[in-house]
């Protein structure tokens, strides 16, 4: 394959989402000439398609809501979410230090950059509000950072594929890239580079390396994630932890078909700082459709919710086991890996407002079942009999009608394990949401990093002039809870990008 000439740059950053922009751009701001490459042709990466959710203390926000709040508590409450699991032997409290320290200053940064924020809004265990959402969705992310990244003069190179770590001597000195001609070029970086090419969730390889063939064929919510930085980290080196901690399979309802015109929107500032106004001054009965109906992302459905009575066909109709034992599992052995939750008016008026809520969901924190029936008609369906709630959701009529027969009269059977734990599926109408999808959400395996997010290889020594952020380095954080991959991304990639523009041979 032809080669390019080469490309010099001071710092070199691998990778088009979150982290990777606020690595470029810090590096940008110590002084540094800073190339990017995306192998995709637009930015945005897993930070496109979050829910759009920053988990962070001593906000404005918070100072506007009489919220007095701290890093330390921050931290405090952090390690809850992983005690909770149990897995806080698991979890590297190190990093989650310069995590809660950082958010303030990252926070601050990202309103710098014109990115408009609702909340906080609460989100147990954390004692205060701490979760603030995105206007108008996550997509303001990438559009708002990286014009963010072009106006301070850095160099984005878009369709251009990082494929390996120029190593010499020991020090990572560059990249070798396929350009979008398809020919191949090696950018040299004169101080260092930056991994932050998101995770391996959609990369077969990884998936099945780390963890298993069920997980490794479960589909991802964004499939451009192939562990291209891990691999590459690993290529040199460097060393994987909590590889087989993935998150997935998870049901998600399926995202829009078609786009809103909302959707279509540039989320400009004049925008984002309308729908401000309207989230502090309109009534929200007015306000939330307005916001949901800017939603991209796929949101999934709670667990409680068949934990009160919910629960879940495939597309032949036929439920498929327990709901609340692992339903995600089960759902992704199914066709296509879809099911569809259905329940009846009892669970229905219980998930009108908080807090039980649906999902959460961008900008408004949280969906309700009125949000679904008034922004997503293409899942949602209401019906008065189980053959009409069939036709709604287009599957088999008669298999629905005996599915639902067969579950009632599960419950009223003396040695049932079921009975008296859920309502029987009988109040009219009667509701179902979906399809929702099997999909892997994320994975937490992330190459080991110095506090200094510096790589570290073989024999515990550091890859001079490498660097690592967002899920790339991750370092065992398992980043439990709302608006902490978001928060890590940035936070992470702004001291990988400033350290990396400082190097020194």
């Amino acid at each position: 394959m032809p080669t390019a000439a080469r490309i010099e740059t001071d710092v070199i950053v691998v990778g088009g989402g979150g982290a990777a922009l606020a690595a470029a751009s810090s590096a940008r701001s110590a002084g540094a000439e800073v190339i990017l490459l995306e192998k995709n042709p637009q930015l945005g990466g897993s930070t496109a398609w979050s829910v759009g959710s920053v988990t962070a203390t001593q906000t404005p926000h918070q100072r506007k809501a009489g919220i007095t709040d701290n890093p330390q508590d921050h931290l405090e409450d952090l390690k809850l979410f992983s005690s909770a699991l149990k897995l806080e032997h698991r979890d590297n409290f190190e990093l989650g230090r310069v995590l809660c320290d950082h958010s303030p200053a990252m926070f601050e940064w990202l309103l710098s950059a014109g990115l408009e924020f609702v909340g906080p809004f609460p989100e147990p265990p954390h004692r205060r509000p701490r979760m603030h959402n995105v206007l108008p969705n996550s997509r303001a992310f990438p559009y708002l950072l990286g014009r963010h990244c072009t106006k301070q003069g850095v160099a984005i190179h878009l369709n251009t594929e990082a494929q390996k770590l120029i190593i010499d001597n020991g020090r990572a000195r560059g990249v070798i890239a396929r350009e979008p001609d398809g020919t191949t070029c090696e950018y040299i970086a004169r101080k260092g580079v930056v991994l932050a090419a998101g995770d391996y969730s959609g990369g077969r390889e990884l998936k099945a390396r780390f963890s298993s063939e069920l997980i490794a064929n479960v589909d991802a919510v964004n499939v451009t994630n192939t562990g291209d930085g891990i691999r590459m980290g690993m290529d040199c080196g460097g060393t994987v932890i909590n590889g087989d901690y993935i998150r997935g399979p998870i049901l998600r309802f399926v995202p829009p078909m078609h786009t809103t015109l909302e959707q279509r929107l540039p989320p400009l500032p004049a925008i984002t700082k309308l729908l401000h106004w309207g989230f502090d001054h309109l009534p929200k009965r007015i306000l939330r459709p307005v916001l949901m109906n800017y939603l991209t992302t796929a949101l999934a459905p709670e667990k409680s919710l068949y934990e009160h009575g919910a629960i879940l066909v495939d597309r032949d109709g036929l439920r498929f086991g327990d709901e609340r034992d692992q339903p995600a599992h089960s759902a992704a052995t199914r066709p296509d890996g879809l099911a569809w939750m259905i329940f009846d008016s009892t669970v229905a008026d219980r998930y009108q407002q908080w807090p039980h809520f649906i999902s959460t969901a961008p900008s408004v924190g949280y969906a309700y079942l009125e949000d679904y029936r008034r922004t997503r008609q293409d899942i949602f369906h209401c019906a008065a009999t189980p053959g009409e709630l069939a036709a709604s959701m287009q599957l088999p009529r008669a298999a629905v009608e005996k599915t639902l027969a067969d579950y009632n009269a599960g419950l009223q059977t003396g040695d049932s394990p079921m009975r008296g734990e859920r309502p029987a599926i009988v109040k009219p109408p009667l509701y179902a949401l979906g399809p929702a999808k099997a999909y892997i959400i994320f994975t937490n395996g992330g190459l080991k990093v110095t506090l200094n997010l510096e790589v570290v290889g073989k024999n515990e020594q550091i890859i001079p002039g490498l660097y690592a952020a967002g899920a790339n380095g991750q370092s065992g954080m398992l980043l439990e809870g709302h608006g902490h991959h978001l928060s890590w991304a940035f936070v992470s990639g702004r001291i990988a990008g400033r350290n990396a523009a400082l190097y020194v041979a």
